[in-house]
């Protein structure tokens, strides 16, 4: 007898592919080592005898990967 759960989740439908959500996570994954990766540069930057624009560069970009990790998780809610 051939198993008929509709909630069983081994394949994908025939026909079909995987849904979107591989690709969020993936998106999601990346943003996240975009904010700790500039975040520790930004420290490194801070503390190290570095020029102005490069820590005010890692800032910036730690705060647009922040933003938009913030962004993506309050338009996932609607």
């Amino acid at each position: 007898m051939p198993d008929t759960d509709p909630y069983r989740l081994t394949s994908t439908p025939e026909g079909g592919t995987a849904s979107g959500a591989g690709r969020k996570d993936l998106v999601r994954t990346l943003l996240w080592a975009v904010v700790v990766l500039s975040a520790v540069a930004n420290m490194a930057t801070s503390y190290g005898d570095t020029s102005v624009w490069l820590n005010l560069a890692c800032g910036t970009v730690t705060l647009l990967a922040a933003g938009t990790l913030v962004v993506r998780n309050l338009r996932g809610r609607r």
